[in-house]
């Protein structure tokens, strides 16, 4: 009986042993694969700089964009944060220097303001031109009156002037400089027929033809 008993205790290991076989002799083909794969040739190609030239390369690039990127992104955004300021002169806006200051803080709040001063500065108030008579700033009449003391200005342009500072006169607030400037004008000459304007001709020509 205790043969038996012994003979069924060891059928069991019998039988495991079989089944432990195709797994060691997976690993032993998976060990000599590998070694065969260590005895190829690597397809890698080689680089046409040198290690030192790689980094020294890519030394000098990491610094370009560390330093070069902010600069060049920090103009960009300015140029691109003060056009409404530009617009405004360009186009005489009455309330440039509002507009300028709006533009100043948007930068603390991070541009959020921005639209608002590029919409601003396309927009004419209708209150303004009714309150002061005119719908442009004192610094246009300014030049506009020096290129009519410099006989720049074609019949056309002088009556025009003469008529919206007489309608900012009218209003009451007509500055003291713009008050002078109207009474420089009565005596103001328009420019000869066929004279090419200022601003086509180089810097103190139309001064020199005026005074002809």
């Amino acid at each position: 009986m205790m043969k038996r008993e012994v003979a069924s205790l060891a059928s069991p290991r019998q039988r495991v042993a079989p089944a432990c076989e195709p797994l060691r002799a997976s690993g032993t083909l998976a060990a000599m694969l590998a070694v065969a794969g260590a005895g190829v040739p690597s397809t890698a190609h080689a680089s046409l700089l040198t290690p030192e030239k790689l980094d020294a390369a890519a030394f000098g690039l990491a610094w370009f964009i560390v330093i070069v990127f902010p600069i060049a992104g920090t103009i960009l955004f300015l140029m691109v944060h003060m056009l409404p300021e530009k617009i405004a002169e360009k186009r005489h806006h009455p309330q440039k220097e509002a507009i300028k200051t709006l533009t100043i803080l948007s930068l603390i709040f991070g541009g959020m303001l921005w639209p608002i001063c590029w919409l601003w500065a396309y927009v004419r108030p209708t209150s303004y031109r009714a309150v002061y008579g005119t719908a442009k700033h004192e610094d246009y009449y300014y030049e506009m009156g020096e290129k009519a003391q410099a006989g720049t200005l074609s019949e056309d342009e002088l009556a025009q002037l003469r008529e919206e500072i007489d309608a900012m006169a009218e209003t009451g607030t007509l500055p003291l400089k713009l008050k002078q400037l109207r009474k420089e004008l009565d005596g103001a000459k328009a420019a000869p027929a066929g004279l090419v304007p200022v601003q086509a001709v180089p810097a103190g020509s139309g001064a020199r033809a005026g005074s002809a």
